[in-house]
């Protein structure tokens, strides 16, 4: 499982110029399923997610989470971060769920993260979707749950 974590002021998700989600500050996820990821790698992701020190506190060092902040998060699956582009011009897919595990483990990791008592939102599963966002700082991290990078 891949994350693109960007700390935010507010973003929002537009499906045919209707606005489906809309979040304060917190944190926006763009969230990649891999072929080769179950319910461990969605757990292991959504720990990592509510608990990085990327707020900051009163010294202006990144020490607080999500978690502290009492912040949203807005999570966008996002299949092409599973996109490989090394060979030829075309990214290849090959290494993304399918469309049935990544939505069951897209809905997972979002009800794990509003277990934690976080306002988590959504996109809409294989939409096309405009995603917007005032990014904070910027603050912008990649995670793997298999830890690749």
């Amino acid at each position: 499982m891949r994350a693109v974590v960007q700390r935010v002021k507010e973003a929002w998700v537009r499906v045919l110029g209707r606005e489906v989600s809309r979040i304060g500050s917190g944190l926006l996820v763009l969230l990649g399923i891999g072929a080769e990821d179950g319910p461990g790698d969605a757990s292991y992701m959504v720990e990592k997610v509510v608990n990085l020190r990327i707020f900051e506190d009163d010294q202006a060092r990144m020490n607080r989470s999500i978690l502290d902040e009492r912040g949203e998060i807005l999570v966008v699956s996002q299949f092409t971060l599973y996109g490989d582009c090394r060979k030829g011009r075309r990214p290849s897919f090959a290494h993304a769920a399918g469309p049935r595990e990544a939505r069951r483990l897209y809905e997972y990791f979002a009800e794990r993260v509003k277990d934690h008592g976080i306002e988590a939102k959504t996109g809409v599963f294989q939409a096309h979707m405009e995603v917007g966002l005032v990014n904070d700082g910027p603050v912008t991290l990649l995670l793997d749950s298999k830890k690749e990078f």
